[in-house]
């Protein structure tokens, strides 16, 4: 029944040593015999996402930005791609200037900040990604970009949030992929939206799709998904409003869902 699943990957397909369990492993392999494509749905960068696809031998295009970029794993062709509206990022530029707020964005698939920091340090251990600093920021602020981050408390991000929306309006999606970090990419740039474009381009419906979660960014793909998955690491919103909750991601979360609903093992 289901031909195309989608997956995150901090917290959902990789563990807290980031790794991704044999076990798993072994599972996706088993739903590529079947002829379900399996890819990956992320906030990363391409250059992040990539090679954890990689490394699990997945060769399709992948969801990275949040959704603002759909990427070929075989011929790095683009598919979709979605940046953030300038006139927003100039706004948005201005207003983190003006409130000291640590923006990074992201060029040519390469991060970029106006100054070294220890936000920006964690930041790219945790991700594994390099980074480049350009004092003169403005100048890669009006240049086409599919995120802008910022990094703060929690709370604090939280109490910004609505006034960004309020400043930057509709053009653009505002989401938090983890508690002290909130994105900013394009309206349709949302995971929701690139999960319906990729099921059609492999001429799936969406009532064949299933996506797997555990964070707030990942609500619009669960709810266009035909089966809506949250981890059982999930936050308790994204379980709310699942379609079924599996294992943690240190529990073979991903193992479970393709058993019972791809390989339909009891």
């Amino acid at each position: 029944m289901y031909k195309l699943i989608a997956i995150d990957i901090d917290d959902t397909l990789i563990n807290d040593d980031k790794e991704v369990l044999p076990s798993t492993q072994e599972a996706l392999e088993q739903a590529v015999a079947k002829d379900v494509v399996v890819t990956l749905a992320t906030g990363r960068a391409y250059a992040s996402a990539k090679n954890v696809a990689r490394q699990t031998g997945l060769n399709v295009p992948i969801i990275t930005y949040q959704g603002a970029l759909i990427k070929n794993l075989l011929d790095e062709k683009v598919l979709y791609e979605r940046f953030v509206p300038a006139d927003a990022a100039h706004k948005l530029f201005e207003y983190c200037i003006e409130h000291n707020l640590h923006l990074q964005v992201y060029i040519d698939d390469k991060l970029y900040a106006r100054e070294e920091n220890q936000k920006l340090i964690d930041y790219c251990k945790l991700n594994r990604t390099p980074y480049f600093i350009e004092p003169d920021f403005l100048k890669m602020v009006e240049q086409p970009t599919p995120k802008m981050l910022i990094i703060d408390e929690p709370a604090y991000l939280d109490e910004i949030a609505p006034v960004l929306r309020e400043l930057l309006g509709d053009q653009v999606h505002i989401t938090k992929s983890k508690p002290n970090f909130l994105e900013i990419m394009h309206h349709e740039g949302t995971k929701g939206h690139a999960l319906t474009f990729l099921a059609k381009h492999f001429n799936v419906e969406l009532s064949e799709t299933i996506a797997i979660g555990d964070s707030w960014n990942d609500h619009e793909m669960l709810e266009v998904a035909g089966l809506g998955v949250a981890m059982g690491n999930a936050i308790p919103a994204l379980k709310e409003i699942a379609n079924y909750v599996t294992l943690s991601n240190n529990e073979d979360g991903i193992k479970h869902v393709i058993e019972k609903f791809v390989l339909n093992v009891e």
